[in-house]
């Protein structure tokens, strides 16, 4: 298991808790560093982040040989052709019981294959196909994000219909993912949009258009679940009729 830590420690309001799905041969902890090591702290002290390692060992060379430090994780098998995948079943059902032994969770944050799986996840569940067993992803960071493609059915049914909860996304100029992330961009409504001129990787938050984009979507997760607490709090509780006849 990577990394199960929270990231950041804000005051206040519930932060909004995210379970991070990292990269292709990677990990939780890797995802940790590139995230939480990237980002300043006034951005990650606002987030819950929970950063566990996919099912599968890698099976083959990780691109981040030599500069993070293994074990290195994937969370399904594909061909080169990006048309046939293995194991998403049984990678469906790891994330989902993730979901339930350290949820609940408000979003999923994924990067590469990551992201991939966590809006396609969020498009199934919103249709009842998948994560049945755990409330429903309100929120959603993609990083050097895509859709599936190929002939199988995941490359359809998760963008079958506009994807209706908030989302950020980073786009890469010089990421060999940028198009396939602008084709996953249509999938959803509203989506708040970070652009970075470098390629396929985690983006150091520091210019300060990036930093109002991403606080902006901040405040909007925060002000909706505020103000879901705040009527949560104010129903009033259950009481027994015989009570009331008393």
């Amino acid at each position: 298991m990577g990394s199960l830590g929270g990231a950041g420690g804000g005051v206040g309001a519930r932060r909004p808790r995210f379970l991070c799905l990292h990269g292709f041969r990677t990990s939780g902890e890797i995802m940790r560093k590139q995230v939480v090591g990237k980002w300043p702290a006034e951005v990650t002290a606002r987030l819950d982040l929970v950063f566990p390692d996919a099912p599968f060992p890698a099976e083959g060379k990780s691109d981040v040989e030599g500069i993070f430090d293994p074990p290195y994780y994937e969370w399904f098998q594909f061909d080169k052709g990006f048309t046939e995948y293995r194991n998403l079943d049984k990678c469906f059902d790891h994330i989902e019981e993730l979901m339930i032994k350290e949820g609940p969770f408000d979003g999923l944050m994924g990067f590469s294959q990551g992201s991939i799986l966590s809006a396609a996840l969020v498009g199934l569940q919103q249709q009842g196909l998948a994560l049945t067993r755990v409330p429903k992803i309100k929120y959603l960071i993609i990083i050097g994000g895509a859709r599936f493609r190929g002939a199988h059915t995941i490359a359809e049914k998760p963008y079958a219909s506009k994807i209706k909860i908030p989302s950020l996304h980073f786009l890469g100029d010089n990421d060999f993912l940028k198009n396939g992330g602008e084709k996953l961009i249509e999938s959803f409504v509203d989506p708040f949009i970070i652009r970075h001129p470098k390629g396929h990787t985690v983006p150091r938050l520091v210019d300060e258009e990036s930093l109002k984009v991403m606080t902006r979507f901040l405040d909007k997760m925060e002000k909706e679940i505020s103000e879901h607490s705040s009527t949560e709090a104010q129903e009033p509780a259950d009481v027994d009729e015989k009570e009331m006849c008393i």
